[in-house]
């Protein structure tokens, strides 16, 4: 696991992947800039938490509290929200970056299946949508639990971690196998693959570094993918023995 992401990170210098990692930069970037007064148009001018829970009262704290930390619940929102929407970029430049990491550690694969760009977008719409509504959805109990930060922590990273994994797992596995065979890829390492999801939310939440998370992730998972499935070739081929 720490092996697969070092390596992605390393290679972030080469000339191969240089060009993806300012598309990162760049679409990370206005994602962000978007994020922001979206999300603050959302908390102050919309009636997003109108619950009417237990009277109205849980309505009226969460009022109060975007009333008097405004500006820090817009970076604290944009801050959880910035990774279901940063994974979106990772669509338009996947095939770059995975091929990057493929040709330097992975010479002597095959040729990808041919994935139609549909079948990405299917992909990529369906978790970030899913991931974006998750999140908006646990924005009350981010709020609720405003001062109890490593309870909201939890719950980001869980939700995120299992998310991301298996959106960038999807994506990466998709390319050279067929879906049901991913399938059987996913559920043998699962546990793993929510691991390494919780390490790219944990990327995608620091300053800077999370402007190029995406390729990172990328590219991690393009290790961990063939590291996986190396694995069950071998042990196919001792149970074959």
């Amino acid at each position: 696991m720490i092996s697969a992401f070092s390596l992605a990170i390393g290679q972030l210098s080469d000339k191969s992947l240089r060009q993806v990692v300012w598309i990162g930069l760049i679409g990370s970037l206005a994602i962000f800039m978007l994020l922001w007064p979206t999300i603050g148009f959302v908390l102050f001018e919309t009636e997003l938490f109108a619950t009417g829970w237990l009277f109205g009262l849980f309505d009226k704290i969460v009022e109060w509290l975007t009333d008097i930390f405004g500006g820090v619940l817009v970076i604290i929102a944009t801050w959880f929200l910035f990774p279901a929407i940063a994974t979106l970029i990772a669509s338009f430049f996947l095939e770059r970056a995975a091929l990057a990491v493929e040709n330097k550690h992975y010479p002597d694969l095959p040729e990808t299946r041919g994935q139609g760009l549909s079948e990405i977008i299917k992909i990529t719409v369906k978790f970030t949508g899913l991931s974006i509504v998750l999140n908006i959805l646990a924005l009350p109990i981010y709020l609720l639990f405003f001062f109890l930060g490593p309870l909201n922590l939890f719950v980001f990273y869980a939700l995120n971690g299992y998310l991301l994994g298996r959106e960038y797992f999807e994506l990466i596995a998709h390319r050279r196998l067929e879906p049901l065979a991913a399938i059987h890829l996913r559920e043998a390492f699962r546990g793993q693959m929510f691991m390494a999801g919780v390490i790219i939310t944990f990327l995608m939440t620091i300053p800077v570094v999370n402007l190029i998370a995406p390729v990172i992730a990328t590219a991690a998972m393009v290790h961990l993918v063939q590291g996986w499935r190396n694995r069950i070739d071998a042990l196919n081929q001792k149970v074959a023995l």
